[in-house]
């Protein structure tokens, strides 16, 4: 059977053995909303657990919007004209609004993402828009330690302005259950100091550090014990269908609106299968979340729950601008052992920016062997960063029949970790 898998922009169609797969694993399909702009509009005036957003804007003196980087897809051209409109409505100039791009560690946006993250006439307007820069001590503010110990330092401009808007997209998260609402402060505007501790690897190695959980996960209660010092007073948060259209616009109070989302997207994510299978086929979900290994691992560590242990995870992500940031990829190309790593990891004393993505990578070795198809990192590169390389899915999956046997059942995961693979029952 043909199977059309998220990779890069284009996509990568596949062929695998139809009498073997057990389920592809999709998205529930999501009505998109017809007008998603209006629909943007109508949640702020009718906002959930908060004020409108121009009666709450009214006089203000200065507000920071945070939007996400390239790596994600939201939709930002539809959410911001009709902030902009509903602020400069309660009186606000354009001198008074800044938008801050949550970046987290992540490096600052270029001019051209920009316009394609935010629209030519905004990224080009006169408005102040600037990268948080989370590795400048000087350009954050220390609110104080959480009861775990985590700094609380946030991004000053964020944390000074008068009013406070976070926007965002609520989907699976590999670490915290779901992206959106707490977590454009944290990781988003926060600092080095702070993420490394909200990645520290106590709060990602219990089980129910995972996508799709919210109770009892450490990742989760630490990212609101971060937010809440200095939290958005307005969210402006959406969930996507499976051709990444508006399907839902959640807006108002950082809690309770995001969690509204969270049910939202919960139903069009879990998918799920009768039995682990022996292989499984998955992706990194294609432009933007593909762009960097770093990224990928995101796909494989998500598709681990429906994978037999000791089977063949294979994954298909295209890695256009390779390994990830300068840290991670010396930290990737230097590693003998990604187990004892995470094991050197727990000595505070022991530190690398982006150690925390090794620790997700580890959990997912622990389970599956990974068989890995890109075009943007060379074989003899790829075949250092602990995955085999193949020239095609279709010999990965020929690969992997011959060492499974011909009977062996087979999951595929089109969208990758926008899915929540789940076992039935």
């Amino acid at each position: 059977m043909k199977v059309h898998l998220r990779y890069g922009k284009r996509g990568l169609d596949a062929e695998i053995p139809e009498e073997n797969v057990a389920a592809v694993l999709r998205l529930t399909p999501l009505p998109p909303t017809d007008n998603p702009m209006a629909a943007v509009s109508e949640a702020l005036t009718a906002p959930i657990g908060a004020p409108p957003l121009c009666e709450l804007a009214d006089g203000r003196a200065s507000v920071c919007i945070l939007v996400s980087d390239i790596t994600r897809p939201v939709p930002n051209t539809l959410l911001l004209p009709p902030l902009m409109d509903c602020l400069q409505a309660a009186g606000m100039s354009e001198s008074a609004i800044t938008i801050l791009v949550a970046t987290g560690l992540h490096r600052p946006s270029t001019p051209e993402e920009l316009r394609e993250m935010l629209g030519e006439e905004i990224a080009d307007s006169s408005l102040r828009i600037v990268s948080h820069q989370g590795r400048d001590a000087d350009s954050h503010v220390d609110l104080g330690t959480t009861e775990r110990g985590t700094p609380g330092r946030l991004d000053r401009r964020w944390v000074e302005a008068d009013l406070r808007i976070a926007t965002g997209l609520i989907e699976p998260h590999l670490m915290a259950g779901y992206s959106g609402g707490r977590k454009a402060i944290c990781p988003g505007v926060a600092s080095l100091e702070t993420i490394r501790a909200f990645h520290r690897p106590e709060l990602l190695e219990p089980e129910e550090c995972r996508a799709g959980n919210l109770a009892d996960n450490p990742c989760h209660a630490e990212c609101v014990a971060v937010a809440e010092k200095a939290p958005a007073h307005f969210i402006v948060n959406v969930t996507l269908d499976d051709e990444r259209r508006v399907a839902g616009v959640f807006a108002g109070d950082m809690h309770g609106a995001w969690e509204a989302g969270v049910r939202h997207c919960d139903n069009a994510a879990r998918s799920a299968i009768s039995a682990p299978a022996d292989i499984v086929v998955t992706t990194s979900a294609g432009h933007p979340l593909d762009l960097t290994y770093y990224q990928a691992i995101k796909g494989m560590i998500q598709a681990a729950p429906v994978l037999k242990p000791g089977g063949t995870l294979i994954i298909a992500t295209e890695c256009a601008e390779g390994i990830g940031s300068p840290e991670f990829a010396e930290l990737m190309l230097g590693l003998d052992d990604p187990e004892r790593f995470v094991a050197d990891s727990y000595d505070p004393t022991n530190f690398v920016i982006d150690q925390w993505q090794v620790h997700e990578f580890a959990k997912c070795l622990r389970k599956a062997e990974v068989y890995c198809f890109s075009e943007g990192i060379p074989r003899d590169v790829l075949s250092r960063l602990f995955v085999i390389p193949i020239d095609s899915v279709e010999q990965g999956v020929e690969r992997a029949l011959a060492k499974h046997g011909s009977d062996a059942s087979i999951a595929v995961i089109p969208d990758g970790p926008y899915v929540i693979p789940v076992v039935s029952g």
